[in-house]
């Protein structure tokens, strides 16, 4: 059984700019990632898909291969991840490397460990899932979650749940936004990036942070910086 991890980096990104390589704890954000990928021992390739020579350059110095760029059409604003998944795929088989798993991971999750990938992916082909990939318990009920109508007054998104107490409504979660484990035949034949036959592992809120905005990106560093001292306790 092979595996491909692909990291998958443009060059494009407006809120905040080269947000793929910039320094993240003294190195280029996208190198955290590549690195937990090579260490884990998982893949016969680690690649990054891009359509930038700069990321490609920083990719390749931190141990990841960049066989091919990506094209202009999976470049933009609007390029999905499993449309990119779909072209990388393709242009794998076109150079002779096919693969039974592979693993799209993003450039800016430096959370991404070695364990949840391994964990992960033993669950994958444990459970015979077409997908597995982490999530993230809501840290307060979802179910017990408002809205503003027109006028400004506050109802509920779920009123049946109005005198229901926190503890006695089910968690709900949310994707971490950091890897997603396929089945590759699976995803051929479904290019999603989870089914109705897919699993997922639990992170704790300090291992998960979307980084959208500088906000995000100081939350994402303070993070870290706790986790690693967890870490070394």
């Amino acid at each position: 059984m092979s595996s491909v991890a692909i990291i998958t980096a443009r060059g494009g990104s407006k809120r905040i700019p080269r947000k793929n390589i910039k320094p993240f704890h003294g190195k280029p954000i996208i190198a955290y990632p590549i690195e937990a990928a090579l260490q884990s021992g998982l893949f016969d390739l680690v690649m990054v898909s891009t359509d930038d020579e700069d990321i490609a350059g920083i990719a390749r110095q931190y141990g990841a291969e960049v066989p091919f760029f990506r094209s202009a059409a999976n470049s933009d604003d609007y390029a999905g991840t499993g449309a990119v998944l779909v072209e990388v795929l393709e242009q794998l088989k076109g150079i002779g490397r096919s693969f039974d798993y592979a693993c799209c991971l993003y450039p800016t999750a430096p959370f991404i460990s070695v364990y949840s990938l391994t964990e992960s992916f033993r669950l994958l082909q444990e459970k015979n899932y077409d997908s597995v990939f982490p999530v993230c318990a809501f840290s307060f009920p979802i179910l017990r979650s408002l809205k503003m109508n027109d006028d400004g007054r506050v109802e509920m998104n779920f009123p049946e749940n109005f005198a229901k107490r926190s503890q006695d409504l089910p968690p709900a979660y949310h994707d971490a936004g950091q890897f997603y484990w396929t089945n590759v035949k699976a995803f051929e034949h479904d290019p999603k990036l989870y089914t109705a036959n897919s699993g997922a592992i639990v992170l704790s809120e300090l291992e998960v942070q979307d980084i959208d905005n500088k906000t995000d990106w100081a939350l994402a560093e303070i993070k870290y910086e706790l986790l690693g001292k967890q870490r070394n306790l």
